[in-house]
C-alpha cells in the first residue's frame, strides 16, 4: 500500500533527523506546551499522500477523506486548523528528506528545463499581495504570468536529479542557477532554445558538461552523432515530468495564503513524485541503450 511505503521511508528519515537534531541543540532548550498529537512523520505523510488522494485541495482531501476513512491508521489527528499550524514544522525536514532519499541517480545523460508556477492569475496582479516581495512577472511560451519557476533536471528514468526555486524573472540561462542545478552532473545535457547561450555552454564544457540544444533559424547547422540526435529528440521526456507533477502532484495552484504553505505544497509534491511507481521513461527504447549502473 502507497500510504504505508511513504510512512515506512519518511518515519525512518525522521528518526535520524530527530536524533540528529538533539545533538546540535544549544544548552538545555526547556520545551513549553503539549506535545504534539502527531509526531512529524506523520504530519509529513499526510501532506505527501494528499498528492496521490485525486483531491484538488487540502482541506477536502483532510475533512473527507483523512478523517472519515483513516482515523484508524493516525489516532492522533487534530483539527483541520490545528494541521495546517503542524505542517509547518515539517518545511525544512521535507526539504532534507527531498535531497537524501528522494533524488535520482547520475546515468550521464541529464534534461534541464523550467517550468512557471503562478501563484495568482493575472487580472489580480495589482492586488496580490501573498508573495508581493518574492514573487515576480515572467514570460513562457505560453505568454506571461506572475509566479515563480521551478527548474528541473532528470535523467533518462525521469528521476528529478536536481531542482531549484527563482523568481519568475529569472532567465533559464542564468549561470548562478544553472551551476547549482548541475554542480553534481557529468557528461550530456539537453536543453531547449531557452538555454542557447555561447557563454553557458562554455562554462558548462569547463565543468565536463556538454550542453545539447536545437538551434535557431538564423544559427548554422551542427552534425550531431546520430545518439545525440535521438537523445535530443527525447527531450520532451522532462516537459511530461512537469506536467506529472503539475496535473498529478499539483504543485501549483493559486489558493495559496502564505509562503510557507506554498513551499510546503511544492516540496511535497515533489516527494509525492518521487514515490509514483510509473514515471515518464525513455531508458527502455530499443533506439537508446542507456545503462542505470
Amino acid at each position: 500500500m502507497l500510504l504505508t511505503t511513504i510512512f515506512y521511508h519518511v518515519d525512518n528519515f525522521c528518526k535520524d533527523f530527530e536524533k540528529f537534531t538533539k545533538t546540535k541543540r544549544l544548552g538545555d532548550e526547556k520545551k513549553t506546551g503539549r506535545k504534539p498529537r502527531l509526531s512529524l512523520s506523520e504530519v509529513m505523510t499526510i501532506v505527501v499522500y494528499f498528492h496521490h488522494s485525486g483531491y484538488r485541495t487540502f482541506k477536502s482531501f483532510y475533512l473527507l477523506h483523512l478523517k472519515p476513512f483513516l482515523k484508524k491508521d493516525f489516532p492522533g489527528l487534530v483539527s483541520y486548523n490545528r494541521f495546517v499550524e503542524l505542517m509547518k514544522s515539517c518545511l525544512m525536514p521535507m526539504f532534507i528528506f527531498i535531497h537524501t532519499c528522494c533524488l535520482g541517480k547520475q546515468t550521464g545523460i541529464a534534461f534541464i528545463d523550467s517550468t512557471e508556477l503562478a501563484v495568482c492569475r493575472n487580472q489580480r496582479i495589482a492586488s496580490h499581495k501573498t508573495f508581493k516581495n518574492c514573487a515576480a512577472r515572467g514570460k513562457t511560451s505560453m505568454g506571461w504570468f506572475y509566479g515563480f519557476k521551478l527548474h528541473l533536471v532528470i535523467n533518462p528514468y525521469g528521476e528529478i536529479l536536481a531542482f531549484a526555486i527563482t523568481p519568475g524573472n529569472v532567465d533559464d540561462r542564468n549561470f548562478s542557477t544553472v551551476s547549482k542545478l548541475t554542480k553534481n552532473l557529468f557528461g550530456k545535457l539537453f536543453g531547449d532554445r531557452g538555454y542557447i547561450s555561447q557563454s553557458l555552454f562554455g562554462k558548462l564544457f569547463a565543468k565536463g558538461i556538454r550542453l545539447f540544444t536545437r538551434i535557431k533559424n538564423n544559427m548554422k547547422n551542427k552534425l550531431l552523432p546520430l545518439e545525440d540526435k535521438l537523445l535530443l529528440n527525447k527531450r520532451a521526456l522532462i516537459e511530461s515530468v512537469n506536467e506529472r507533477l503539475k496535473e498529478g502532484c499539483q504543485i501549483e495552484h493559486t489558493r495559496h495564503r502564505s509562503p510557507v504553505g506554498f513551499f510546503c505544497n511544492l516540496l511535497s509534491g515533489i516527494v509525492a513524485y518521487a514515490f509514483l511507481p510509473k514515471k515518464p521513461s525513455i531508458a527502455h527504447s530499443s533506439n537508446l541503450l542507456i545503462s542505470k549502473n
